[in-house]
C-alpha cells in the first residue's frame, strides 16, 4: 500500500486542483475529478478540504505566499535598491503570466472579492517590502526623496493593474522592460 504523507498529500491534491481548476474553470471542475488527479479517494479529498471553495482558497493562499518567498529570496540579497526594484516586479510580472490560467479561473468564476482577507494580506506584505526598498533607495541617495509609502502603493498597484489586465484586457499587458524603466526614470526630463 503507497503511504503518502499529509504534506505530500495536501501537495498532490492542490497541484491536481490547479490543474483542474486551469482546464476546467471553478464551476466546471469538482472534487470527483479533483481527487482522480491527485490519486486519492473523494473521502480523502475532504478529510484535507471540506469544499471545493475551501480547497480553491487554499490553493490561493499557497500561490501567494509562494510567490512571497520567492519575491523575498531573490530580492534580499540585492543591494542595489534600483536593481531589487527591478527585480521585485519582474518577479511579479512574470509570476501573473505563468499563472495566468489561476487567475483567469478565479477572476471569472469567483470575482475578485473572494479570498479578500487572504488577497489584502499579501498586499500589504508587499507594499512592506516595497517601502523597504525604497527607503533603502532613498537613505542611499539611489532614489529621490519621495513619500515612501505612497510611492510604494503606486508601484504595487500598478502591479495589481497588471493582474487585472490579465482577465480584462490581455492584449493591454505591458512588458518588464518597460514597466521597470518607467517606475525608475518616470516621465520628467532630467533638469
Amino acid at each position: 500500500m503507497n503511504r503518502r504523507s499529509a504534506k505530500d498529500s495536501k501537495s498532490s491534491i492542490l497541484d491536481a486542483a490547479l490543474k483542474a481548476f486551469s482546464e476546467h474553470g471553478y464551476s466546471g471542475a469538482n472534487m470527483r475529478t479533483i481527487a482522480g488527479n491527485a490519486n486519492i479517494s473523494v473521502g480523502g479529498l475532504y478529510l484535507y478540504f471540506k469544499s471545493k471553495e475551501a480547497l480553491c482558497l487554499s490553493l490561493m493562499k499557497e500561490r501567494l505566499e509562494e510567490l512571497s518567498s520567492k519575491t523575498e529570496r531573490i530580492v534580499k540579497d540585492t543591494y542595489n535598491p534600483a536593481e531589487a526594484i527591478e527585480k521585485f516586479i519582474s518577479i511579479n510580472l512574470d509570476y501573473t503570466k505563468e499563472h495566468r490560467e489561476i487567475i483567469l479561473t478565479q477572476g471569472r468564476d469567483k470575482g475578485f472579492t473572494f479570498g479578500a482577507d487572504v488577497k489584502k494580506r499579501f498586499f500589504r506584505q508587499q507594499r512592506k517590502f516595497v517601502e523597504k526598498i525604497i527607503r533603502e533607495g532613498v537613505r542611499t541617495g539611489v532614489f529621490l526623496e519621495c513619500n515612501v509609502p505612497e510611492t510604494a502603493k503606486i508601484v504595487t498597484a500598478m502591479l495589481r493593474g497588471f493582474v487585472l489586465s490579465v482577465l480584462l484586457e490581455p492584449d493591454g499587458l505591458f512588458n518588464v522592460r518597460g514597466c521597470c524603466e518607467f517606475v525608475l526614470r518616470g516621465l520628467l526630463k532630467n533638469v
